[in-house]
């Protein structure tokens, strides 16, 4: 059919050809979803869905919606705008190459990015696999039994390893002694997190301070090994001092050099800490990259962030699974040991697969040419004289240059080379994977004196040898496990990656209905700019004139993210939404101490709220208080008045999530923020669900005072399989000093340093300025009415067949609803497990299971997912209830149906024999449109006591462990 030759230009310029990409609702369904709903319009919902006391009036102030081709262009010119000069920087950041096979098929795939944290077993095996590998990786490099999954950065993950220790050791000090010789930003985080908890931080920057803090009193040392500075020291004499205090000896330390140097497992450190940064995840001005944390067997059990472990199905086979603190902050809330939720997934099997691909050889190949690279470095500067601090290292060198330092920095500038000030009047220079002669003859022109002539490259790398002396060189194996030693081949790898992806159910797959997870579309266009180079290789540190490109993204991305909020600042540092939580509290802590305040400290937080809560306000030095909520899922307000009197001398905040955690807009929420306000306590909003808000109201203006944001969320940021993320603190203007500063970067705030990066994870800051700048307010608004229609959509579909907990008083429910399987217990024994895990046999991953009521299934559709696909949800839904049916009437037993030997493998439903009395097409083909297409889970159900009762979180034979 032809267009009308009457369209407007603009029609044909087509600038919101986006919003109807990323929108999966057309306009032509909207009739049909609001007859099914009840409702006269989509505006008429909306008003009585949202409390018109918060509702906005006026539009967010956005540039209009972009093609995508219109912010791309826009984009590329912001990147243009960073500097990319060789960086010798080092401080835990390098240049790596990431292999074109791992680039394309994990990194730059949906298969892998839009993945969600491996919750459901049987559908994670894949990315459980790999981060299986990246344990057993961390492990065996390290020397240390066990390692978890990932951690956020390696300054967190220090941080995290100090409170580890606190909680393990018998020593009862308060003390922590911190090599001055460890990364900066190292130890700028460890002090902003003890200092809530009163843990005092020693720092030794001298070899005297160092050896005198050693004889006195404290629960745990951290030193760095190698030393930011490029030194090597022997510690084995200082490990014993401190196990014979009864302390933990902490590690952090670099996994490259750990190929050539004795790793700390053998000579006794209890806890060891670092970042896989530099096996193939580009440095990204700071990230994403994952972190790792090791220990000591006897600390497992209270080691923070996610653990994988092999376990076995139904079948008596091996399967992998989330071990020992799955979701710990929703079970132990203010008891946990961390508010992490997540950690770094994604960038967790890169460096796994980094490792698989190049193999122990491969590793130590690139470690030694790096160490060699180095040793020849420095015979070259000692021959043209340079001030070389002459000690053991590894790819670091120290030169003591006085007065010359800003100079040669400058000259070093003018030569297209960054090198790193320490100490004022000391230089670093950091060699990489990506090092070459050519950058090793430029370091030395650096230092060459006018007409002094170069040395000679080939003089020097005859019978070379790494600045390792004999007595610190590794001499065990590692990476010994086969699948470290059989994927060679870029067809190999290619398959192998392949193999595992296959074994997931990704976004790319299904519509993934988890509730407060907002699984949404990550578009390819926002996903394009992460692995361009202005972005991709910039380190965190370099000068700040070298990236006007991120500070101007930066900018424009917090400029949106206050219209869309209504805060007046925003710091984008944290790198997580537990981060953000973290940050937003010590705000308010900040704000109370400035005041003269700091007894305030009881913090109010709801029953039904998100577990990180609590968590992060314990971990601030806060006393929690619960209040209660009533019948309809709401804030108790008369719990909460009350609360409020008995604790209003010391009242610091109260955090509250909005819509509520129960799926509603809960109609007296300015009330609410009016008592706390009254009694001088600050309100902090959690942003988990702003998915429903944006454009519609926003929790700055209707009094909030600080939130979070999960960009991994509203802002699509992919969720890649349980990380990266990027949570945002905002903040009402009397707040904003009280934001994050980043002193090691020389920025100033509030509170000291949240992440290791002053910019978090910066590299996926493109995704969402990208998504902004293409949807444009109108699209925005249009998104967040459509996610509403959706939930709504859903509830009122399902209403004959599961009841929807909890509704507004229109009988409406925000953008999610929590289904009520509760019923089913006692009349037929099925529990939301069951429903869940036969939702995998129908090609679904299960929305949120138990959370925040037990035995119940909370549904977020979000509106990037189409009619047909709300619709296919919902026929499974209800082919799944017609199967409780059966069971109710006697057609089917409670012990042997399709719920509770969900989900079925191909292999079981392919065997001789099958003795259950359904059949095997109604196991497989329970609706006829999986015909066409068809998942298959890779195990049956996961036995998760098995699993913890029997803990294995490396590679292992099969057998072995069977046994």
């Amino acid at each position: 059919m032809l267009m009308s030759s009457t369209q407007p230009l603009a029609a044909l310029e087509n600038a919101t050809e986006f919003v109807a990409r990323h929108i999966g609702i057309a306009p032509e369904d909207e009739a049909h979803m609001l007859g099914a709903i009840g409702a006269a319009s989509r505006d008429a919902l909306i008003d009585a869905i949202v409390p018109p006391s918060i509702r906005r009036h006026q539009p967010m102030a956005l540039p209009p919606a972009a093609t995508e081709a219109q912010a791309l262009a826009e984009l590329k010119a912001l990147a243009g705008r960073n500097q990319l000069l060789k960086s010798f920087i080092g401080q835990g950041y390098y240049g790596t190459h990431t292999p074109g096979v791992i680039l394309r098929n994990i990194l730059e795939n949906p298969a892998w990015y839009t993945a969600y944290t491996p919750y459901q077993a049987e559908i994670s095996q894949g990315r459980m696999e790999a981060l299986v590998n990246f344990q057993t990786m961390v492990c065996d490099l390290t020397g240390m039994p066990i390692a978890n999954a990932s951690m956020l950065d390696e300054a967190t993950a220090a941080a995290e390893a100090m409170t580890l220790a606190k909680r393990s050791v018998k020593s009862k000090s308060n003390r922590f002694v911190v090599a001055g010789d460890a990364h900066p930003q190292t130890i700028e985080v460890i002090q902003t997190r003890a200092a809530p908890l009163g843990i005092e931080v020693l720092l030794a920057n001298s070899l005297e301070e160092w050896n005198q803090l050693m004889e006195g009193d404290y629960f745990a040392v951290l030193a760095q090994y190698p030393a930011t500075s490029g030194r090597i020291d022997d510690l084995r004499a200082d490990v014993d001092k401190a196990h014979a205090k009864q302390a933990a000896f902490i590690v952090a330390t670099d996994l490259l050099a750990l190929t050539l140097i004795t790793p700390p497992g053998e000579w006794g450190a209890d806890i060891v800490v670092g970042t896989t940064q530099r096996f193939g995840m580009p440095m990204g001005a700071g990230g994403p990259h994952a972190a790792f944390m090791a220990c000591r067997d006897e600390f497992k059990r209270s080691l923070p962030g996610r653990l994988v472990g092999v376990s076995v199905d139904v079948h008596g086979k091996p399967a992998y699974r989330l071990a020992l603190q799955t979701r710990e902050q929703h079970i132990r809330r203010e008891k946990a040991t961390s508010n992490i939720c997540t950690a770094q997934v994604l960038p967790a099997v890169v460096a796994s697969m980094y490792a698989v691909y190049h193999g122990p050889e491969g590793l130590e190949r690139i470690a030694r040419r790096v160490a060699s690279y180095t040793a020849i470095l420095a015979r070259g500067l000692a021959e043209l004289g340079a001030p070389l601090r002459e000690v053991p290292s590894f790819d670091t060198l120290s030169l003591h240059t006085a007065a010359a330092t800003q100079a040669i920095v400058e000259r070093a500038v003018s030569l297209g080379a960054n090198l790193r000030v320490y100490f004022k009047e000391y230089l670093c220079i950091s060699l990489d994977e990506t090092t070459t002669r050519a950058d090793v003859e430029l370091l030395w022109k650096i230092f060459a004196r006018d007409g002094q002539a170069l040395p000679s490259f080939a003089a020097f790398e005859k019978g070379v040898e790494p600045l390792i002396p004999d007595g610190l060189r590794r001499s065990s194996d590692f990476l010994t496990h086969p699948v470290f030693n059989t994927h060679r081949s870029e067809t190999a790898m290619l398959r192998y990656i392949r193999q595992l992806s296959d074994k997931d159910l990704a976004l790319d797959r299904s519509m993934i209905p988890l509730g407060s997870c907002t699984m949404k579309l990550n578009a390819t266009s926002e996903m394009i700019p992460i692995t361009w180079p202005e972005f991709a290789q910039v380190h965190p540190f370099a000068p700040a004139d070298q990236q006007q490109g991120y500070a101007e993204l930066d900018k424009q991305l917090r400029d949106w993210l206050c219209q869309a909020t209504g805060y007046a600042g925003i710091s984008l540092q944290p790198n997580a939404g537990s981060q953000g939580e973290y940050a937003g509290l010590l705000a308010i802590k900040g704000w109370h101490a400035s005041r003269g305040q700091s007894h305030r400290n009881v913090c109010l937080i709801p029953s039904s709220a998100h577990g990180t809560n609590p968590a992060s306000a314990q971990m601030v030095g806060m006393q929690v208080v619960v209040t209660a909520c009533d019948a309809n899922g709401n804030v108790d307000m008369a719990d909460l008045a009350a609360k409020c009197e008995q604790h209003s001398a010391n009242l610091a905040c109260i955090m509250i999530t909005y819509p509520s955690t129960h799926g509603v807009f809960e109609t007296q929420v300015k009330e609410l923020c009016k008592l706390v306000h009254d009694h001088g306590g600050r309100v902090y909003v959690d942003g988990a669900n702003m998915n429903a808000l944006v454009g519609l109201a926003a929790p700055g203006s209707f009094g909030g005072d600080v939130s979070h944001l999960n960009l991994h969320k509203t802002f699509c940021i992919p969720h890649g399989g349980g990380g990266p993320g990027v949570g945002p603190v905002c903040v009402v203007e009397d707040l904003v000093p009280f934001l994050p500063g980043h002193a090691t970067a020389g920025l100033a705030g509030g509170t000291g340093a949240i992440s290791a990066a002053p910019l978090g994870n910066a590299a996926v800051l493109p995704i969402s300025w990208m998504y902004i700048r293409m949807m444009g307010a109108q699209g925005l608004t249009l998104a967040t009415e459509t996610a509403i229609l959706s939930a709504n959509y859903i509830s009122a579909r399902l209403r004959d067949h599961y009841p929807t907990l909890y509704a507004g008083e229109h009988g409406h429910v925000a953008h999610e609803c929590i289904l009520d399987l509760r019923q089913f217990k006692e009349s037929t024994g099925v529990m939301a497990e069951d429903v869940a895990k036969r939702l995998i046999d129908y090609g679904f991953h299960a929305p949120t299971l138990s959370f925040p009521v037990p035995n119940t299934l909370m549904v977020e559709p979000t509106e990037s997912e189409s009619l047909y696909e709300l619709d296919r949800f919902v026929d499974a839904m209800i082919a799944i209830r017609e199967e409780i049916r059966a069971i109710e009437q006697g057609r089917l037993p409670q012990d042997d149906n399709p719920l509770k030997n969900a989900p079925h493998t191909a292999e079981t439903l392919l065997a001789s024999e099958w003795a259950h009395p359904y059949s095997r097409e109604a196991a497989a083909y329970p609706v006829a449109a999986l015909r066409q297409s068809k998942y298959w889970c890779p195990v049956g159900r996961v036995d998760n006591v098995y699993g913890d009762r029997n803990l294995y979180c490396s590679c292992i034979p099969v057998d072995a462990y069977l046994s």
